[in-house]
């Protein structure tokens, strides 16, 4: 079971800045300038601390989460897409007039059981 999935047109977005970059991280912080949206970054760019909860990979690239953000979206189920538009971010993928976004839904009762086990 996949807690985050990426479709198919982010995918090949995120491959293409595979080739360009270095190893690659995504991060959901909730914080400033795009709030909610993931940010596509250089893994030697950005410090992961205890604060950050790995979701999964997608396309080869780890997932991460702030804590404080995970406990809203834990009940969820994201999906990585790409829309045009320049976000507010410094993500990657900016430069190419691309954004990253999140879709999500809650979690099945069965995904529920699986990743939010007490």
């Amino acid at each position: 079971m996949q807690r985050v999935t990426i479709t198919e047109k982010a995918a090949k977005v995120l491959e293409q800045l595979k080739a360009k970059h270095n190893e690659l991280i995504f991060h959901q912080s909730g914080g400033c300038c795009d709030g909610s949206a993931p940010m596509l970054l250089e893994k030697e760019d950005f410090y992961i601390d205890e604060s950050d909860v790995l979701l999964g990979e997608v396309s080869g690239v780890s997932f991460y989460m702030n804590q404080d953000q995970f406990e809203y979206w834990k009940h969820t189920h994201l999906t990585v897409d790409i829309t045009e538009g320049r976000g507010a971010s410094f993500s990657l993928e900016i430069p190419l007039e691309l954004r990253f976004l999140i879709h999500s839904r809650l979690l099945t009762d069965e995904e529920n059981a699986y990743f939010n086990k007490k």
